[in-house]
């Protein structure tokens, strides 16, 4: 710690920050351009200009820049000096010359960090009389829109597009003042990280371009805390809604999870949300007449109780995208023993010993926040950015955590990325990656050779036998492996913190396996590390945790007359197993009742459709892939702008089915007594409790608002269906309010932040004003509670170790492998990411294809039990032979690891996918 002065007060602050961030960090207002917490400082922009002094005697003072001076200790500091202001006024003018006139059509406005930095230096008139110097704008694809001519130089940016997530198709481009922010050419931004460009630029030079076909202004919006649907991370979200639809996302602070940033899926994969097919009633159908009658909501209630207590025996069928609540409603309408995950066998039987992984390995799993503080990483059978982006991105920092530890040593300062940087070069922490082909990681990994999962798994089989002995050898390893092994092992044992991460990907048990018996050499050595377990989907952590059979056992009893009903809960059956699996189970089936929110293929077998509410508008509980629960909250209220609509919570419609079986006067339920009911029966979700606050939280007695203070036009939303305005919409189940009334400050504490907004920080960078230091916690603690943590004891190695892989004449082992654009069933509903999307290809080896004499691009057909699947063909260097790769969302992922033939396919039928032959849903 270090005792800093500031205008003759004295604070107490940490000594390894620069005087901004100490500043910043004790609430006191700097201006400031190209500094930014996640990516240190580099002096480019001049604007957080200060007055030091040498000494208590020194009356004249020099200027600085604050993001450049170390907070060491008596320094002595004026931010309201003359002098300072005065620099500070015409830093701003001379950054305005360029910049156009155009704040009131500029989609950043009221959102602007430049808009606050001008008010917050005074500077409210121009003396600037000549041409402005222009520039002309990219097409950057989808997700991004460029107006280049707002551009203030700051060099956020490229910082943080190359240096921070190691994008390489962005740049900049002249010299002094005419410098040119963008690609060497117009097209698509590469990085899979591309949409933090829209906070981390303090201008409108990137905008979200998905939000620029339904703009409306951050005052305007509606917003509450969120959870990220699209994966297992577990990262903070702010959706912003209008006149019921999802206008953006933008990030939402957790010091334990994403801090300030997200993957561009699950910024701009919401768009399911907002589709016009989705279903907003109840709907009674008649499969064989294939015709639907639209219901009330009390005769769909009436009807569903009906047929489910005639039924002899309800099956439920859960899902891992579902919350927790509404997964335990299902399990408590139809009983623990008829109700399944949802999950195929195998995953879930992953799932299941990931948990156990987890429990009983002797090593914690970190969050995202903590791994990036590992000094060597060895990735078994997860393609990172792919299936996972945001623990990726979380990699890749640990990995480039060598600079600043040869900073540290040289006395340079974690905050001057440009000494950093310079210094640090190549020099990276190790990081290996084990996968069958190239990864998003590989050019900043060790060289690693690509292999099929039964030898990725001998690879970690073999590395734990040489940390410990103990562990059991593998015989017959191949020599590139084995000096990998040794490589990987030596590199491990020499870090002071080496993480282990691994997952389903691949859904190999034996990779799994293998990573767990890594995690138990460290731990034996007392190695201080972390192993890391990858999920599928949003809910797969927590749904195991509630207890449930497989989707086959569910689909088996249904085939074997057992049962003759069954309630499937946001779950398509068909992207999860083959349709010879689903369909003569559901044929036999007399009740078939589906709760979604989108448009399935499962759905067209229902008998009764009950619409459910989305993300968006309903609350919940999610569990990450770190074991941490999580709360998301209800937006808006969809009956509000549309009242026909009958859109409700899943975990309301069960309760309401639940009440009908029983012939029971329907109640109504809030949040807060499904929560208690939950973790009464299942004690090892108490944790669930504490994961928000309840109901009843107050904030000086009012409630929270989820609409900025500036909010208008509420009076004529409505106006095209009533000129009265009705009474906003009563939130009981969370202590927010459908309204701008309500606490929505930053001076009281708490964990649940709809937005971020404080008296002149209007941008992304209020979240400064919300945590305990600038890049630190939140005041409140960060949102969430682990449910998972290592359990004291011995530690048994896995013995079973796998053969080595040998390809087999004429068949290949099929790979479905994750993607982060199209791979994933909600978000490849949003128009924004089939755009992003690459072509799908079958990938084979060049050996394998020169055999079969295929070239790239040739129509191929994948053909195994009774689906077929052709695309055309890419050969992939570093695949094995014997192998054969397709990307998630073409083939159910329970096909893994599936023997399969491959023919010469049709090329006009190659050109129409992505399409399945055995009648799989095309993407909308």
């Amino acid at each position: 710690m270090a005792t800093i002065h500031v205008d003759g007060k004295s604070y107490e602050v940490d000594g390894g920050h620069n005087l901004l961030q100490a500043c910043l960090s004790l609430g006191l207002d700097v201006p400031y351009f190209c500094w930014h917490p996640a990516m240190g400082s580099v002096g480019a922009c001049r604007q957080c200009a200060v007055k030091q002094y040498k000494d208590e005697d020194d009356t004249k003072g020099a200027l600085v820049m604050s993001c450049m001076a170390p907070a060491s200790d008596n320094t002595r500091i004026s931010i309201e000096d003359e002098e300072a202001r005065e620099f500070r006024a015409s830093v701003v003018e001379w950054l305005m010359i360029n910049h156009p006139h155009d704040c009131p059509v500029c989609e950043e406005g009221g959102h602007c960090h430049l808009q606050d930095m001008t008010v917050m230096t005074a500077h409210d008139r121009r003396r600037y009389r000549f041409n402005k110097r222009t520039h002309r704008n990219q097409n950057l694809g989808p997700f991004i829109a460029h107006e280049m001519n707002r551009c203030i130089t700051c060099y956020r940016c490229i910082r943080f597009y190359n240096d921070y997530a190691g994008g390489t198709d962005l740049g900049a481009f002249g010299a002094n003042d005419n410098v040119y922010f963008g690609r060497y050419q117009e097209g698509t931004l590469e990085s899979e990280f591309s949409g933090n460009l829209t906070e981390v630029c303090p201008t409108g030079v990137f905008t979200d371009q998905t939000h620029s076909d339904r703009y409306t202004r951050k005052w305007d919006l509606q917003f509450a805390p969120s959870i990220c649907h699209q994966c297992a991370a577990g990262c903070n979200i702010s959706p912003g809604e209008r006149y019921g639809q999802i206008r953006r996302i933008e990030n939402r602070y957790n010091g334990d999870v994403n801090r300030y940033f997200l993957c561009d899926r699950g910024r701009f994969g919401y768009g399911y949300v907002n589709r016009d097919d989705r279903p907003r009633h109840p709907q009674w159908r008649t499969v064989a007449e294939d015709s639907a009658v639209a219901l009330s909501v009390d005769a769909a209630l009436d009807r569903g109780s009906h047929i489910l207590r005639e039924a002899k025996r309800v099956i439920g069928i859960g899902s891992p995208r579902a919350s927790l609540e509404s997964n335990y409603q299902l399990r408590h309408l139809v009983g623990a023993e008829n109700f399944s995950t949802g999950i195929a066998a195998r995953e879930l039987a992953g799932l299941e010993q990931m948990a156990e992984l987890s429990r009983a390995s002797g090593l914690p799993t970190p969050s995202l926040r903590d791994v990036e503080d590992h000094d060597a990483v060895f990735v078994l059978g997860e393609d990172l950015i792919q299936s996972a982006a945001r623990v990726g991105l979380a990699v890749r920092q640990a990995v480039l955590g060598r600079r600043e530890e040869l900073a540290g040593e040289r006395g340079i300062p974690e905050w001057n990325a440009a000494a950093i940087k310079t210094l640090g070069q190549d020099s990276c922490h190790p990081l290996y990656v084990a996968y069958p082909t190239q990864t998003g990681l590989d050019n900043i990994a060790q060289p690693c050779p690509a292999l099929a999962p039964q030898d990725i798994a001998r690879l970690g089989f073999a590395v734990a036998h040489i940390i410990d002995g103990a562990a059991p050898a593998v015989e017959g390893l191949a020599d590139p492996v084995r000096d990998a092994a040794q490589e990987i092992a030596a590199s491990l044992l020499a870090a002071k913190r080496p993480l282990i991460i691994s997952g389903g990907s691949l859904d190999s048990a034996d990779v799994l396996a293998a990573a767990g018996n890594v995690a138990r050499a460290l731990a034996r050595r007392a190695c201080a590390g972390g192993l890391m377990l990858i999920r599928r989907e949003a809910n797969s952590t927590g749904l195991p945790m509630l207890g449930g059979q497989s989707l086959e056992w569910a689909l088996d009893t249904l085939s074997d007359g057992q049962a003759d009903a069954v309630v499937i809960l946001e779950n398509d059956l068909y992207q999860r197993l083959a349709p010879s699996l689903i369909d003569p189970a559901l044929a036999r089936t007399d009740a078939i009742v589906v709760i979604d929110h989108q448009q399935t293929r499962t759905m067209e077998k229902a008998h009764l459709l009950l619409p459910a509410a989305s993300f968006a508008e309903s609350d919940g509980t999610l569990v990450s892939l770190e074991g941490r629960a999580q709360r998301f909250f209800q937006v808006y209220d969809p009956r509000y702008i549309r009242p026909d609509t009958n859109i409700h919570e899943s975990w309301r419609w069960l309760h309401a089915l639940g009440s009908g079986m029983r012939r029971e006067e329907p109640t109504d339920i809030n949040l807060d007594a499904v929560i208690q009911s939950l973790t009464q029966r299942h004690p090892q979700l108490a944790g669930v409790l504490d994961a928000a606050e309840n109901a009843d939280y107050r904030v000086n007695g009012v409630k929270l608002a989820r609409e900025p203070h500036r909010y208008s036009g509420r009076t004529s939303m409505r106006a095209n269906l009533n000129v009265n305005e009705p009474r906003t919409p009563q939130d009981s189940d969370t202590p927010f309010t459908f309204s701008m009334e309500g606490y929505n400050g930053f001076d009281r504490p708490r964990k649940d932040v709809a937005f971020a907004w404080a008296p002149g920080w209007n941008s992304p960078q209020a979240w400064n004003k919300f945590t305990d230091e600038v890049g630190g916690h939140l005041r409140a603690g960060d949102p969430g509670v682990r449910l998972l943590h290592p359990q004291p004891g011995a530690y048994d190695y896995a013995a079973n170790v796998p053969a080595a892989y040998a390809p087999t004449d004429n068949r290949w082992q099929l790979l479905v492998l994750p993607r982060l654009f199209g791979g994933e069933e909600t978000s490849s509903r949003a128009a924004p990411i089939l755009e992003r999307a690459e072509p799908a290809h079958i990938r084979l080896s060049a050996s394998d294809a020169a055999t079969l004499g295929f070239v790239d691009g040739d129509p191929v057909s994948v053909i195994t039990g009774d689906s077929r699947l052709t695309l055309p063909l890419q050969i992939d260097t570093r695949l094995s032979a014997g192998l054969v790769a397709v990307p998630a969302g073409e083939l159910p992922p329970s096909l893994f690891g599936a023997w399969c033939e491959l023919s010469r396919g049709d090329a006009a039928y190659a050109n129409s996918q992505p399409q399945l032959d055995n009648g799989g849903e095309a993407r909308p």
